[in-house]
């Protein structure tokens, strides 16, 4: 489930969202209201129920060939998500929806970016759409899914690799 052109993504468990308004998230440490959404590449960062941790993990311009085999692993493509046992089923059993919106009314946020934001009311293109099976989802799109007791010692090597990475609800994930 990617955007199209001239389309960004924002993902919900919510089917019944008619317009997105900006506001702060309660957990954001940003005091401007948004309206978050991710393009094409970042849209498989979305690819789980909202609050299940993840740390995500992929080969970029400066990754060593080392750092690739040892994490990711040889053969086994260039980008791999984790996730915790804890989070299997509902992983599994996820109603997750995609909601295309105009991208046009959005502009990247972070350096490197990591969504797209708008600061205005944005209506979606069309109705929600059922993303359906992540796992499916994930194999389709070459995208290793490991399912690990703990996230922390993989996110540990992650963060101290070449690879590029993002963890997201990382504040859920077992101590």
């Amino acid at each position: 489930m990617r955007p199209e052109p001239g389309q960004v993504l924002h993902f919900s468990e919510d089917p019944t969202i008619e317009r997105f308004v900006p506001h702060v998230a309660p957990t954001s440490i940003m005091s401007e209201p948004y309206v978050w959404a991710v393009d094409h590449d970042r849209s498989p960062d979305y690819w789980f129920p909202r609050a299940c941790p993840r740390a995500l993990a992929w080969v970029g311009p400066r990754t060593t060939e080392e750092d690739a085999a040892r994490i990711v692993g040889a053969g086994c493509g260039e980008r791999v998500h984790a996730i915790e046992y804890g989070w299997l089923k509902e992983l599994r059993e996820a109603r997750l929806y995609a909601y295309r919106l105009p991208a046009d009314a959005f502009a990247p946020i972070g350096d490197p970016p990591s969504a797209v934001v708008s600061t205005v009311a944005v209506t979606p293109l069309g109705p929600p759409e059922r993303v359906g099976d992540l796992f499916e989802l994930h194999a389709e799109a070459g995208i290793q899914l490991r399912v690990l007791p703990s996230l922390w010692p993989f996110w540990d090597e992650v963060i101290a690799s070449t690879l590029e990475f993002s963890g997201i609800r990382l504040r859920n994930a077992r101590r």
